[in-house]
């Protein structure tokens, strides 16, 4: 009897830690990347992209990141790391280059999935990991004729026509470009802000927030404590003109981690306006019913996760994002033998996230491999579905903590027999 084979969808920072787990766990695999590159998204973004989570928190596990990088590595630094692990464990001769999935469809022990070389293959099973940042989420504004560009193709302000730009939104994309492009001379700076939410700066007395002594305590404490640390280091929103949050609690609004927007609201260089109501020609109104004219319009809107080789059909779907179990690497009465590697943000670091989702797949593939019930349906009643990409990291790491458990005793139970 031949020995089980699975797919792996993507090359980027999530199929590389997937690569790695399956062939530490010896199963045999193909990966195929539609690119014909590794890193993924690392490859693209905005120039002066940094991350928000420290250097030494934020590498995969058993591979940190180089000492000398600064304590917030910038994308080409990323980059450069992500290519180092893969060349380390010498992960890129398992890698498929230049070659798209086109069609998964499910069959009673596998998957039947059709790549764009015009090949079909069986596989035993398939891991997705190819994120979730692959269709901006771009509004339409009739009316408007200036220029319009996504967070997905800005690079610089040299993607900016004339000397008015609009960036409508203000998670951490919208504040990053935000601020660069204040720092452009003549180039007039004002961002769109909808709902109101806390700004936390990246370091508190010169240390990263993630590895403050604040972070080991309980949830509701830490909320407190560091709405506390938040208020005295930079104040309240609306001392910079901007929007009180809809909710001070921070486990209810995703994390926002800029300063320097602040810095420079406060210098003159970044103005702060409402939400959008309608345009005419370069004329934007907003809610407040000021109309400004603007040259360029940064779209920093986020994006759908969309699967576009899988019939949508197969999953159950809740605010358009796939139901899941079990870390969010299972699909919630999904097909049986699909899994998720990356398709989740709990809050922090995500390098890490991705080795130990990987690392629990790879567990699961040679479970499932003894079992006739699907893991799926086995997961679906051990807690609540997940329908959310932003996750709160201790609600995620008791999620997968607990479908490590079952898994033990799973892998006990068959060694028992």
């Amino acid at each position: 009897m031949a020995s089980p084979r699975f797919c792996i969808v993507g090359a980027g920072a999530a199929g590389l830690a997937t690569i790695d787990a399956l062939r530490a766990a010896g199963l045999g695999f193909d990966c195929f990347e539609a690119s014909d590159r590794i890193g993924g998204g690392w490859n693209g973004g905005y120039d002066s992209l940094h991350l928000i989570t420290p250097r030494d928190t934020s590498g995969y596990t058993g591979h940190p990141m180089p000492a000398d990088y600064p304590l917030f590595p910038s994308r080409a630094q990323m980059l450069r790391y992500i290519t180092d692990y893969a060349a380390s464990r010498d992960l890129v001769r398992d890698v498929t280059f230049s070659t798209a999935v086109e069609r998964m469809a499910p069959e009673r022990d596998g998957w039947l999935v059709s790549t764009s070389d015009g090949e079909t293959r069986r596989y035993s099973g398939v891991v997705i990991a190819n994120g979730h940042l692959h269709e901006p989420f771009q509004p339409r504004l009739a009316g408007y004729t200036g220029c319009q560009v996504h967070a997905a193709a800005y690079t610089s302000p040299d993607d900016v026509t004339g000397p008015r730009v609009l960036v409508v939104g203000s998670g951490n994309s919208g504040c990053d470009i935000a601020v660069d492009c204040a720092q452009r001379v003549g180039l007039a700076t004002t961002i769109s802000i909808r709902k109101g939410h806390l700004f936390q700066p990246k370091t508190f007395a010169g240390k990263p927030r993630g590895e403050l002594w604040v972070m080991r305590l309980p949830p509701l404490l830490q909320d407190r404590a560091l709405r506390l640390m938040i208020r005295i280091a930079v104040g309240r929103p609306q001392d910079y003109g901007l929007p009180a949050p809809a909710t001070w609690s921070l486990v209810d609004q995703k994390p926002v981690v800029n300063s320097q927007l602040l810095h420079w609201i406060h210098h003159g260089r970044i103005a702060v306006a409402p939400g959008i109501r309608g345009a005419g020609d370069r004329i934007v109104e907003f809610s407040d019913g000021r109309r400004l004219e603007f040259d360029t319009i940064v779209w920093c809107t986020g994006y759908r996760v969309t699967m576009p080789f899988l019939d949508e059909r197969l999953l159950p779907w809740r605010d358009g994002v796939p139901l899941r179990t079990a870390g969010c690497v299972l699909p919630k009465r999904g097909p049986a033998r699909l899994y998720f590697v990356g398709l989740a943000v709990p809050r922090g670091p995500q390098l890490p996230v991705y080795s130990r989702q990987a690392a629990l797949v790879a567990r699961m593939l040679r479970v499932q491999e003894r079992l006739v019930e699907p893991l799926a349906e086995t997961f679906t009643s051990h807690g609540t579905a997940e329908h959310r990409i932003d996750v709160v990291r201790s609600v995620w790491q008791a999620q997968i903590a607990q479908a490590e458990e079952v898994v033990g005793r799973l892998e006990a139970a068959h060694h028992a027999a």
